[in-house]
């Protein structure tokens, strides 16, 4: 394949200024939470696991999904209040005796939060040409002020602890779980039981609002494949043939060969 045009020369030098439309990050912020003490809520079957549970022990978490919504603040031209809410799949392993295997059951934790951003302000309407004159468009429902728009980024959550004690009174979901979190353990969760489970979690997030804008920015050239494509073959042994030899699955790494990372879990309803 021939050199690509886009080379260090172009790259150094801007041939023209183009105008993009673009989402500007106007503001962010970063937060590391200890979430101590969520309660876990599970489905018939597994609470029944639980309530005859005499210990417990978390075994990892995984966060299913996270609901925004983006208000004006009163008073304070320009910034928003994002309210977060944190659906997460909470795997725990149920003792039912001393010294026995553990049962594991998933179970969902929900946490909630807010921030307050700076995302500056705009008062128009966006109507595109994907606009159907003879159907209903969406587009002439949008509200008079064009809001910007919240992003929510988490790591992997960090399952910290759990512990089991004993449901003094029913205790009600913080909020609405959503059809299709139910229908991923397999029924509706119940709000009573004679014991409950709270787990403690730590979570990494990235909050940030974004607002469509025109920027104008330096092009330097258009962006050609430097890369050919490889043809796939139906031969199954020529493709065998071109995997690299998995050294690392039989001879398993030292504790300082795993650097940051360390052992990971994935968890599965």
């Amino acid at each position: 394949m021939a050199d690509s045009p886009f080379s260090e020369v172009n790259a150094n030098n801007a041939s023209e200024s183009i105008c993009i439309d673009a989402q500007r990050i106007y503001d962010s912020c970063g937060d590391k939470d200890c979430l101590k003490d969520l309660r876990v809520y599970f489905t018939e079957q597994s609470q029944s696991v639980i309530d005859g549970a005499v210990s417990v022990r978390i075994k990892c978490a995984d966060v299913i999904t996270v609901y925004s919504t983006l208000e004006q603040v009163p008073f304070h031209r320009g910034f928003y209040s994002v309210d977060m809410t944190f659906f997460f799949d909470v795997a725990i392993e149920a003792f039912m005796s001393p010294g026995s295997c553990p049962v594991t059951v998933n179970g969902l934790a929900i946490h909630n939060k807010k921030v307050i951003l700076y995302g500056s302000e705009g008062n128009v309407k966006t109507f595109t040409s994907e606009y159907n004159f003879e159907e209903c468009d969406t587009q002439q429902m949008q509200p008079s002020r064009n809001l910007p728009r919240a992003t929510v980024q988490v790591a992997t959550p960090i399952a910290l602890s759990a512990k089991i004690c004993e449901s003094r009174c029913p205790c009600t979901l913080p909020c609405r779980v959503p059809e299709a979190i139910s229908r991923r353990f397999g029924g509706e969760f119940l709000q009573n039981g004679s014991m409950a489970v709270y787990a403690t979690i730590g979570i990494f997030t990235i909050v940030q609002i974004e607002r469509n804008v025109q920027m104008l920015i330096p092009a330097y050239d258009f962006c050609v494949p430097e890369k050919e494509c490889v043809t796939t073959s139906d031969n199954p042994c020529e493709m065998f043939s071109r995997l690299e030899f998995p050294t690392n699955e039989f001879f398993p790494p030292n504790v300082g060969d795993l650097g940051e990372e360390g052992p990971s879990c994935s968890c599965k309803s």
